[in-house]
Formats: C-alpha cells, structure tokens, sequence
C-alpha cells in the first residue's frame, strides 16, 4: 500500500468511526420523554394536533410525548425556547404559520427559522375561511366582491389579531380580488366571532374549527374555505379556486421541527416516525375532526413551504403595513 492508499484508508475509517456516536444516538434515540413546545394555549387546534400526533408517537417509539404550551410574544416564546434547548431530539416545536410569518412582523427579527431550526415533518393544515354574520347581505364571495366595489373600504372584517394567520388570509385574499377591506384585530378568535354574530361587523377571517358550531346553529354562514380542496366538515362551502381564484390557498399549516444541531440520524428517525403515525385512523380521524387534513412529505418539502411561506408574508407585511399586536 502505497502513502496515498494508506492516507485514504486512515480517513474513511476516521470518518466511520465519527459516525457512530451518532448511529448509537439514532438506534437508541430515544430513552427518555420527548417534549414538544406548542405556542398556544391548551385546547386550540395546534395542541389538539401536537396531543394526537404525541398520543400515536408515544405508542410506536415506547417513550412519553409530552405537550408544554408556552403561548405569548405571537409564539415567540416558545420557538425561541425550541432554538436554545439542547440539539438531542427531546425537545421538538409545534409550528403552524407564525414561524414563517414572525421574521417579518417583529423588527429585528426574533430568530432565524431556517438556519435556526430544523424540518422534521409536515404534519397537516386547515383551512382559513372567509364567512360572515348570517344576515348579511353577501352569501357568496362574488356578492362579497361586488360590495366591497360599489363602496371601497366600507367592509370591515374581523380576525384574532393583528398578524394572525387569518388576517393575512384576509389581507392576501383582499389584494387577490382587488378589493379593500377594514381589518378589525381582536386578542383571540372567541371575541372577533361574538361580534360578527352579534352583528356588530358583517364578515371574519377564521381558522374552520373555530367557526364550525356557530356555523351548525345558522349564526354564522360561510363563503369560501381558502384551500385547495373542500372542508371535510363545511362540505357544502366553495373554495376560494371554486369561487374565481384558481391557485389561491391560505390554509394553517403544522409541521414538527427541532433545533438546527439535532443530529441527522434522529431527525430522520423521527420523519420517519412521523410519517407512519400519519398512516394511522385515529391520526387522520382527528385531524379531520378539528377541520383539517393529513400532509406527508419530505424533509425537503417542509424547507421549501417554510421559504415559500417566509417570503409569500414578507411581501405582504411589507405592502399592507402589517404590525404585530
């Protein structure tokens, strides 16, 4: 064997032996409860989601998943608290559309999700859905158009706050139909629905669970559902494509991530966790009870929805003014 041969050998066996610290960490990964950080409060649809997925994981990786609702700061509290825990797999981020849509809303910048984090899996989405008080004088998004039109700036519109995800819905779908709406912002989606039932304002911008009882009793009516597809529980209700806007979507979506330096090994046993508890009937039943849908896909695909997602917002806070609660 010649030097070359030898200087090549010694480093494929320094690089083999690198390795396997962490092809251990993977096979072993994991010995202990897994944490996963949720940025809201305990009962909405991001930690019914987080409990779902957490019940089907703890069954199939034979280690506890626990939920930890850190709310406040728009999320900020609890991605930062994903970001400076320790890179090992055991504590994982819950994230829904604020973690792509924060770098933009607060200045500077809270963190940095793509360099800061890490994808592990999409996990699903629900729909955002434009409806409106039930004697209003629109019952479709073309009367709603048509109204807006005649008086520019007249309709008002409520969300959960300035900078939620359906706000932007509302503001992306406003600029899409060329219209102006007034953004009324509440703290939380509970108060945003009592006035538009009650009448106070005519039309909101709301995740489909939250709505789904009021629209039940008749006190609410829906105009569209910004996704893709129709909503397995307002299956009567068109899509925004259905309603003039093909290629439209403004859906909230879930997707699992750890910290940037959680070694590649568990992050893709983890993926592949994922995936196969996505697979099962009380995950899919679940997600569909709260409204929505499973989403598989790569690693890969996260990444490029969470670029896509940074910049789609980025545009929007920057044209419409958007500022944080």
């Amino acid at each position: 064997m010649n030097i070359r041969d030898f200087l090549a050998a010694t480093a494929s066996l320094a690089c083999a032996l690198a390795l396997l610290p962490l092809q251990a960490q993977a096979q072993q990964y994991p010995v202990k409860p897994i944490k996963v950080v949720v940025g809201y409060s305990a009962g909405g649809a991001v930690d019914i989601v987080a409990r779902t997925l957490g019940q089907s994981l703890s069954a199939s990786m034979g280690q506890q998943v626990l939920v930890e609702n850190k709310p406040g700061a728009g999320t900020n509290i609890a991605v930062k608290s994903v970001i400076d825990a320790p890179a090992d797999g055991y504590t994982l981020l819950m994230a829904a559309n604020a973690l792509a849509a924060n770098m933009a809303l607060y200045t500077p910048a809270p963190f940095d999700a793509e360099k800061d984090l890490v994808p592990v899996a999409l996990v699903g989405r629900v729909p955002v859905v434009i409806a409106a008080n039930a004697s209003a004088p629109f019952s479709t998004v073309a009367q709603l158009i048509a109204a807006a039109k005649a008086k520019p700036g007249s309709i008002s519109f409520a969300s959960p706050g300035n900078g939620s995800t359906p706000h932007m819905a509302g503001e992306l779908f406003a600029r899409a139909a060329g219209i102006q709406l007034q953004h009324v912002p509440y703290r939380g989606g509970a108060q945003a629905i009592t006035d538009v039932v009650g009448g106070q304002l005519p039309l909101l911008a709301m995740n489909a669970l939250e709505v789904k009882p009021y629209v039940a009793s008749g006190r609410l009516k829906v105009l569209a559902v910004l996704s893709a597809q129709r909503s397995p529980i307002f299956p009567d209700a068109p899509t925004i494509a259905q309603s003039g806007f093909p290629g439209f979507e403004a859906s909230v979506w879930y997707a699992l991530m750890a910290p940037a330096a959680t070694p590649k090994a568990v992050v893709e046993k983890l993926h592949a966790e994922v995936q196969k508890a996505l697979q099962t009937p009380e995950v899919r039943e679940r997600m569909s009870s709260v409204g929505g849908e499973v989403i598989t896909g790569s690693q890969a695909d996260l990444a490029k929805l969470l670029h896509s997602e940074r910049i789609r917002y980025a545009n929007l806070v920057r044209e419409a003014k958007i500022t944080p609660d």
